[in-house]
């Protein structure tokens, strides 16, 4: 597909300022923007939605620069991941500015300009993927695609008061995308909500033979549930900024009142796996993945993406196994935290930087914003950054859950609950978060088993206390026959009253069982009138649930029907012929 040049509204050339320096501004975040929206279908799960592509994976048409024009090339296909939410119905707005090569964290490493944080334009909007993330959070699109090699979906969202779903490692195709590093390398997903990250996940992922890391990975449905632990590193720096840290603090309260436990962990070993990205012949990866090019075209590579690229160059083969057998080791040793904690807690980012001290300072104030992501794709795990308060200097501050590979339904569910608790409204747009939704491919979290016998049945006039609960209908059964059932007097409506008996005396009874929220199981029992009760029931086929049973002191007067086999059947004998 080739879209006429009429419908590209920016120029692909490099920008300059007035003062010959990098431009800098709302509109750095486009290196592309599209007159006329790309929509090839207008029905699916997406439809009506629109979005924005980080200028490293390919639109067809449109030339993917990676920050570079003199890389550019113009692809005859889309990107894998592209195809899919395209045909899904979503709209493609156009490419967005990003790190050169999406080499950096910061997004002031690019000649199309230095995209400004969504709140407050002197600083930094945090990288590579700043123009997809600045796109989001002013609400110009409703979600887009980045990339996350070493924390380039997560430090943008944590920066700009949105969220970055950095998925397992191959659980969404890279075919199609400017590598990085091509092992570590992951499509990441940029949005207002959870809600709408999870949805766009579940439409891109699935396996790609096309891609020589995906994978098929048995993704957990279960949620963390009611209770979970949750790691916090003994080792935190801020760099001297003491309002990340207070609102980290207030991060950790919040996700204890969310029924999370805190647990001290040991970050050293995920710290040092983090240097190993950059300080070791690990960055060797970063060369290999445009090699023909930066050998043939070094001087059109920017500083300090240059430096770092070409520093890959001075390794050895004996050099990066060296450097992958110590990664392997740490590995190891992280592997233990594991046994203690469903999630560890991290800042995304544990400052914010002015544009001027960041490029002032290219190199070290990069590494900083990376001191808790680094590590996440080197180690294997999945992570969702998401917001967690404005500062008292109006800018954001956000927090990552970081769990194992497959998590990454689990890390949805919280990451939304969390997300809510927290009353902020959406990006920089003041717009409230709508209500939290089911998240696509997780099952309901803890349950309880209830049979019901009257009232609560299936059309029966109790049965929307259910079901307003979202409890689901498992079916209907019998209980073992050790019961009698009466019709308790003076009930409104109408109830019954099932009494356990002395073997032999019984019979067995029709009930319904149905499958309760856990968090909603309180609010229910709250509900039931004395003389019934929760009690224990014996079913016929040898389980037991909870279920109604009544004070067998409320039984004077009150007619034995046991004989109907059920209370569906007895109301039915009360009808006119």
């Amino acid at each position: 597909m080739v879209h006429p040049a009429a419908d590209l509204q920016t120029s692909l050339a490099p920008r300059e300022g007035g003062d010959g320096g990098l431009a800098c501004g709302a509109a750095a975040a486009w290196i592309v923007r599209l007159e006329r929206p790309l929509q090839e279908h207008d029905s699916g799960p997406l439809a009506g939605l629109t979005f924005a592509v980080k200028d490293n994976i390919d639109v067809a048409g449109i030339p993917t620069t990676a920050g570079c024009a003199a890389f550019a090339y113009e692809p005859d296909r889309h990107a894998t991941v592209v195809r899919k939410l395209v045909n899904a119905g979503a709209r493609v707005l156009g490419k967005t500015n990003l790190d050169q090569f999406a080499c950096g964290l910061n997004g002031t490493r690019s000649p199309y300009g230095a995209v400004p944080n969504a709140f407050k334009p002197s600083y930094v909007s945090g990288g590579s993927s700043s123009g997809s993330a600045y796109v989001v959070a002013t609400g110009q699109a409703d979600f887009s695609l980045g990339t996350d090699t070493a924390g380039s979906g997560r430090v943008p969202a944590g920066l700009n008061n949105i969220v970055g779903f950095k998925p397992s490692k191959g659980l969404i195709s890279t075919a199609g995308v400017v590598p990085a590093a091509r092992s570590v390398d992951c499509v990441s997903i940029f949005a207002r909500t959870v809600g709408l990250a999870a949805r766009v996940l579940h439409t891109a992922m699935g396996y790609d033979a096309g891609d020589a890391y995906s994978r098929h990975i048995d993704l957990a449905t279960k949620s963390f549930g009611a209770t979970f632990r949750f790691g916090v590193p003994t080792m935190l720096p801020f760099f001297g900024d003491e309002l990340s840290r207070a609102a980290f603090d207030e991060s950790i309260e919040r996700l204890c009142a969310l029924g999370g436990t805190p647990v001290a962990i040991d970050f050293e070993p995920l710290a040092q796996a983090a240097a190993l990205l950059y300080d070791s012949a690990l960055v060797a990866e970063r060369y290999a993945a445009i090699r023909t090019f930066f050998d043939s075209h070094e001087a059109d590579v920017i500083e300090p993406v240059r430096s770092i690229i070409a520093s890959g160059k001075r390794y050895s083969a004996g050099d990066v196994y060296e450097a992958q057998a110590r990664l392997q080791s740490l590995a190891q040793r992280a592997a233990g935290m594991w046994a203690g904690i469903d999630v560890l807690l991290v800042p995304t980012a544990p400052t914010h930087y002015t544009i001027a001290q960041m490029q002032a300072d290219p190199v070290a104030l990069n590494r900083n914003l990376g001191a808790y992501t680094n590590f996440v794709n080197l180690l294997d795990y999945a992570a969702i950054a998401v917001p967690s308060a404005i500062r008292p200097d109006g800018l954001p501050f956000g927090v990552t859950l970081i769990a194992p590979c497959g998590s990454d339904w689990q890390l949805a569910e919280l990451g939304q609950r969390f997300h809510h608790a927290t009353g902020l409204t959406q990006g920089a747009t003041g717009v409230p978060l709508p209500e939290p939704v089911a998240i696509e491919g997780l099952r309901a979290g803890a349950t309880v088993k209830v049979a019901v016998v009257g009232a609560h049945l299936s059309g029966m006039p109790l049965n929307t206390q259910l079901t307003e609960r979202h409890s689901t209908l498992v079916g209907a059964a019998h209980t073992a026959p050790h019961y009698r059932l009466f019709a308790l007097p003076n009930t409104t409506p109408p109830k019954p009253g099932l009494l356990r008996v002395e073997a032999g005396t019984g019979a067995a009874i029709e009930i319904e069982v149905w499958e309760m929220p856990l968090e909603h199981y309180g609010s229910f029992v709250a509900l039931i009138p004395a003389p019934l009760c929760i009690g224990t029931l014996a079913l016929a086929d040898g389980s037991h649930v909870q279920g109604f049973v009544c004070e067998p002191q409320a039984l004077q007067g009150a007619q034995d029907i046991t004989s109907s086999g059920g209370w569906r059947a007895y109301i039915a004998s009360l009808r006119p012929a």
